[in-house]
This record gives C-alpha cells, sequence and structure tokens, in this order.
C-alpha cells in the first residue's frame, strides 16, 4: 500500500496535465488513498487482535542503514487511528472533488504514505525518512492557497517548526544508536542513560512536542490548519499530530526501556497540562471556526501527552497499574479524538462550501438550511465537550481517575505537581466545553447573518457518508469503551509492564479497587428516558400545534430594508460570547486587550468596542527567533563582499571538519 501510495503520486502531475485530466485524476487520487486508508485500518485491526509482524527489509537502505518496517501492537493502534482519519478525509474529498493543482494531488498521498512509514518504521533511519516525507507533503498542502498573504505566513512559520523538529529528532535518534546500529531491537537492548538520556528527553520532547503541537511550541498550528484545505485540516489534527504522539510514546516509554526516574515523565505532565489550559481558552476567544479547532486540537494533545507522561512516572514508581491505566486513556483518548475531531473539521468544511465563509460572525441558522451537518457536528462537539455518554468522556475520564491516584506516588513534590495538574485538567475540560458551545451556538443556532448562510444546503450524499462514518464511530466507541480498552491492552503493554486486564467488559468500566465505575449504556438509557419524559411532558401541556413568530430583537428597532434577515447588532457576537472568560483569565494568560473607542463630541457615529489578545509564545519565542534570523540573514549578506579564494574555502573547509569528524567517530 505505501508503493500504491508512491506510484498515485508520481503519476498525479503528468496525468493533471492532460487535457480534461483534472478531474478524473483527483478522483482516482482520493479513491486510491481511501482504499488505502481502508487498507491500514484492516491492517491495524488484524495485528491487535492476532499478533505482531516482524521486521522486513524495504528496498529504500542506504549502505550501513537498512529500511526496516515491523509491526506491533503500538504500531497497529496508531495504523488503526491513521486508517479511519484518513478513509474520512478521503471520502470527503472525493465528495466534493478536491483538485487543485497537480502538486496538491501528488502530495495528498505523499502525506498518507509518510504517516503509514513513520508509524510502521523498525529502525531510527525508517521513521526519520517517514517523519520527514509527512512534513514535507503536509506543508506542500498548507500552501495549497498561497495567493493569499496569511497563508504564505503559515507556510513558512509551518516548515520553520517542521525543520526544528527533524532537527531535533535526528541527534535524538543518533544518540539512542547502539554503535551504529538503528534498529529498535538493538536500542531496546541497550536503552541510554545519564547525560545521554537526558538529551534524548529534552531532543525528542522539543522535536515531536513541536509536531504536536505542545505548548510553547504551538504557534504554528493555529495558523496552517486554516490554511490548509479543510480534507487536510482534518488529517492534520487527527492524525499528523498522533504520529508526532506515537513518536514520543514509542521513543520515551518504549526504546528507552523501564528504568527510567521519576522525573522521566515530568516534561510531559507539565507541558501537556499547560497546553490542555492554554488551547482550551484560546479556543474561546478565536473568530475562526477552523482556528477554534485548532486550538482545540492543542488542548486534546495536550491531555494525551499528560496521560503518557503520567504512565511513565507510575511506571518509575513501581505503580504498574496505575501506569497502564494512564497509558490506556492517552491510548483511547487519541483515538476517540482522532474521529471526533475529524469530524468537525469537515463539519465546518461543509459549512465552508455551503455558507461560503469560516467566520463565526458571519454564520448562523445552519441547523435549518444543513440539518445532517448541523447533527453531526453535535455529536462531535458533545465529544470534544466530554458529554456522556460520547467517546471524549470515556477517555477523560479515565484520564482524570488516573490523575487522581497520584497521591500513591511517594515523593511530595510530585504529589503537590499532581494536584496542581488535576486542577488545569479540570480547568481545561470546563473550557472546552464552553468553546464547544459557542462553536455550535454560533454557527447553527439563530438566525442567519449574511444572505449566503440563509441559502447554504447540506452537502452531496458522499459528503454525508463522510460525516456520519466518525459521527457513529463517536458514538459507538462511547458506548463501548470497554471493548475498546481490550482492543488496545496489546499496545499498553508495549509501554507499560502492566495493561489494563480486567478493567473493562462489554458494560462495564472499573478503576481502583471496584471504587469507581462507568457503565455507558446504562448512562445513555437514562439520559435517554429523562429526554423523553421532558418531551411527553411538554408536549402534553402544549397548545395543539406550533405557532412561529418573529423572534425577540432585545428592543433593537426594525432592521432596514438592507437586512433582510435581522440586524447582526442584535444576536450575539463571537468577540461578545468570549468577553466573560477574556476578562477572567485571558488577561494573564494571553495579555487579552479591550478597549471603548469614543466618537468625537458631536460625531454621531457609534462607539466601538475594540478586543483581541497576544499568544505567549509570540512574544517569548516566535519575536525573538525572527530577530535572530534578521541578524543571521545581515551576517549572511556580508559573504557577498568575499573574493573568489575565500568562496572556495568555505566548502573545502566545510569537506576538512566533516572528515575530521569522521575520523574521530571511526576512533571511537
Amino acid at each position: 500500500m505505501l508503493a500504491g501510495l508512491g506510484l498515485l503520486a508520481l503519476a498525479a502531475v503528468p496525468l493533471a496535465r492532460l487535457p480534461q485530466g483534472a478531474k478524473w485524476v483527483a478522483s482516482a487520487v482520493h479513491g486510491g488513498s481511501l482504499a488505502a486508508c481502508v487498507g491500514f485500518a484492516g491492517i491495524g485491526l488484524a495485528v491487535l487482535f492476532t499478533g505482531p509482524l516482524p521486521a522486513q527489509a524495504l528496498p529504500l537502505s542506504v549502505p550501513g542503514l537498512p529500511a526496516l518496517v515491523a509491526l506491533d501492537a503500538l504500531s497497529a493502534w496508531f495504523l488503526l487511528l491513521l486508517g479511519l482519519a484518513g478513509a474520512c478525509s478521503a471520502l470527503f474529498a472525493l465528495a466534493h472533488g478536491a483538485q487543485g493543482p497537480p502538486r496538491l494531488l501528488a502530495a495528498y498521498p505523499l502525506f498518507l504514505a509518510g504517516m503509514a512509514l513513520a508509524l510502521v518504521a523498525a529502525d531510527g533511519f525508517s521513521l526519520l525518512l517517514g517523519f520527514e516525507a509527512m512534513s514535507l507533503a503536509s506543508w506542500v498542502l498548507v500552501a495549497a492557497d498561497h495567493q493569499a498573504r496569511e497563508n504564505r505566513r503559515a507556510a513558512r512559520l509551518y516548515l520553520g517548526f517542521a525543520i526544528f523538529s527533524g532537527a531535533c529528532l535526528i541527534p535524538a535518534i543518533g544518540l539512542l544508536g547502539v554503535g551504529g546500529d538503528l534498529s529498535f531491537a538493538a536500542i531496546r537492548e541497550n536503552p541510554p542513560a545519564g547525560w545521554q538520556a537526558a538529551a534524548v528527553l529534552a531532543l525528542v520532547v522539543a522535536g515531536a512536542g513541536a509536531k504536536a503541537g505542545l505548548v510553547p511550541l504551538h504557534g504554528w498550528l493555529p495558523l496552517a490548519h486554516p490554511a490548509a484545505p479543510s480534507h487536510v485540516s482534518a488529517l492534520m489534527s487527527a492524525a499528523m499530530t498522533k504520529v508526532a504522539i506515537y513518536v514520543l510514546a514509542r521513543l520515551l516509554l518504549d526504546l528507552s526501556g523501564p528504568a527510567q526516574p521519576l522525573w522521566w515523565g515530568v516534561p510531559l505532565l507539565v507541558l501537556g497540562a499547560a497546553s490542555a489550559v492554554f488551547g482550551a481558552l484560546r479556543a474561546n476567544l478565536e473568530e475562526d471556526g477552523k482556528t477554534l479547532l485548532a486550538c482545540s486540537t492543542i488542548e486534546n494533545v495536550g491531555l494525551i501527552a499528560l496521560g503518557l507522561g503520567l504512565a511513565a512516572c507510575f511506571r518509575a514508581a513501581d505503580l504498574g497499574v496505575l501506569a497502564g491505566l494512564a497509558a490506556g486513556a492517552a491510548l483511547l483518548h487519541a483515538l476517540n479524538h482522532a474521529l471526533f475531531k475529524s469530524l468537525l473539521f469537515l463539519g465546518l468544511g461543509e459549512v465552508l462550501h455551503g455558507a461560503a465563509s469560516r467566520r463565526l460572525d458571519r454564520l448562523g441558522g445552519l441547523i435549518h438550511a444543513m440539518p445532517w451537518t448541523a447533527g453531526a457536528v453535535l455529536v462531535g462537539g458533545g465529544a470534544a465537550a466530554s458529554l456522556p455518554p460520547l467517546s471524549g468522556f470515556a477517555s477523560e475520564w479515565l484520564l482524570l481517575q488516573a490523575l487522581l491516584a497520584a497521591w500513591r506516588v511517594g515523593d511530595l513534590a510530585f504529589q503537590v505537581l499532581a494536584v496542581a495538574v488535576v486542577a488545569a485538567v479540570a480547568l481545561a475540560v470546563a473550557l472546552a466545553a464552553a468553546a464547544m458551545v459557542r462553536l455550535f451556538g454560533m454557527v447553527f443556532l439563530g438566525r442567519p447573518r449574511t444572505p449566503r448562510a440563509a441559502g447554504a444546503v447540506d452537502g452531496p450524499r458522499l459528503a454525508r457518508l463522510a460525516l456520519l462514518l466518525p459521527a457513529g464511530l463517536t458514538i459507538l466507541f462511547g458506548l463501548l469503551p470497554g471493548p475498546m480498552l481490550a482492543l488496545a491492552e496489546p499496545a499498553v503493554q508495549v509501554l507499560v509492564p502492566h495493561g489494563m486486564v480486567e478493567r473493562g467488559s462489554a458494560l462495564l468500566v472499573r478503576v481502583g479497587d471496584g471504587g469507581a465505575r462507568y457503565w455507558p449504556l446504562g448512562l445513555a438509557l437514562l439520559l435517554a428516558a429523562v429526554a423523553g419524559a421532558i418531551w411527553w411532558g411538554l408536549r402534553g401541556r402544549s397548545p395543539a400545534g406550533v405557532a412561529r413568530s418573529p423572534a425577540w430583537d432585545c428592543g433593537f428597532m426594525a432592521p432596514p430594508q438592507h437586512l433582510p434577515f435581522g440586524d447582526p447588532v442584535t444576536q450575539p457576537s463571537a468577540a461578545g460570547l468570549g468577553q466573560p472568560l477574556r476578562r477572567m483569565l485571558g488577561t494573564s494568560l494571553l495579555a487579552a486587550r479591550e478597549s471603548v473607542a469614543m466618537p468625537a463630541p458631536g460625531d454621531p457615529g457609534p462607539a466601538r468596542l475594540e478586543s483581541g489578545f497576544t499568544d505567549p509564545s509570540d512574544t517569548w519565542l516566535l519575536a525573538p527567533m525572527t530577530r535572530l534570523r534578521d541578524a543571521l540573514a545581515t551576517r549572511a549578506e556580508r559573504l557577498r563582499d568575499l573574493s573568489l579564494t575565500r568562496f572556495l574555502m568555505l566548502p573545502f573547509g566545510t569537506l576538512v571538519a566533516l572528515l575530521a569528524l569522521s575520523a574521530w567517530l571511526e576512533a571511537r
């Protein structure tokens, strides 16, 4: 299937340039990608049920660096995730005939192939090859609409972070390699220790964390996701960030061995909690739908990383059962997030097709015009808000139960840290729920704010299927967390010695010594009974028939003739719904600002409320890096004044230095 995706990419460019060839080539590329993703999901399921596949060599090797691929349970779990998210994305692209320039058609299957290769790699060379192919192909897709200035900026920033990720992961894998052997089997036999372990931890957290979107290396994510086409945004948020999570889990929990100290998981614990809070808070302040979802991805990636860090800490404290609980919660939430975030991005893509806008203040009332899309997005938003009995609640409930058991670690400093992390996670979950309420209310409820929103319609049947598939799986996985934990059991055992044995059944999930239990099917039946009773009671007390009348306009005067759908001022705005949280939390965490511009005396113009915020990473990370780039560019300009002799000495001196480095390494 990797070879098939590569052939699709190679054939897409020349065939798309033929007369009348772009449309059918686009269908072939996305149809072939859909078939490959279904195959990935099937292979992942087969390995989870039957056992791992041994390592094999690919015909991509270089002298001294064989390219090996293998499938253990951890790879299979993430391959299943990639297959499901990729199938939804390809189905959506197939429904809308996503075409674009030939380079975009070639980049899409390469993007899928790079992610798949990174997941099935059995040595450091193959892992880096797949990871960098994924980064390069996704950069091409982010730069799809490069005529827009903000999209060019997003593509440049994304490429910079991608280069940074590679620059960190290459030396990390080099430090893990033993005598030049980069195979995972050799690394497991000789895990890093001492300063090498600390360096590997720092490099992997920085490299994979930047690709996953962990704070403070998240600056690219709110810009790149909106710049890419909707089906690509869904794949980046659902699958690409999980490939980075997989790299974190593989390198830090699997290959680095079980004998690491307690502080080994603390960086992931702290960065995960910070990412969850910052991402959820910023999602409440954004006014672009896709940017809001990108910030929600930061929050959920933070929760997954937090679970992996907690598993590493429990394992170091010899609490294997709790380590299995934390790792199982992290893996389950990775799969659940991939599905409901694919659903949300594709739903917003359908809104963009129908209403021609991503801005929350230009939408509204779409629940009547686009009922299929509204229902699917309601399911995804409920899962992102951790509402039972949907999938997001089950995995986040398990993660919270693992956090509440952190007091069993004997270290006092860790116990204090765990209390702070529990408070941060609780705040993040509440903020995420508020962000989803704001998103659904602004997009689908109220009255249409523009004529185009009033004339929107649902997409074709294939597009509806692309929404119903992840919506159905989100509901199914939420009702059956026990079987999903049993399916993830082999993957959990790759990371920690104890899995989730006997913690879940078809109807029940238990945590601890039988104290905490979750019965999703029973809860679903209870909620359905309560909702039915409320509906029946209201229906019985209501007069016959349904009366419709204009909505109350809060005392505003009648709208003018050029606003047939009502004055937008009479409805809540995106900034207005976010104002309480902006004032309470945004001032200290996001440097939020708010001012009123009053007209001059005698001017009949209205007063204007101006608000905004600044992400701390822009001030403390991106701005200094920009200044450093400008300084280096200024110094590089001086090379133009060198003589020819000095120019020739530059590559000669570089060659001598590399030969000296090679001789020193050989001598060791």
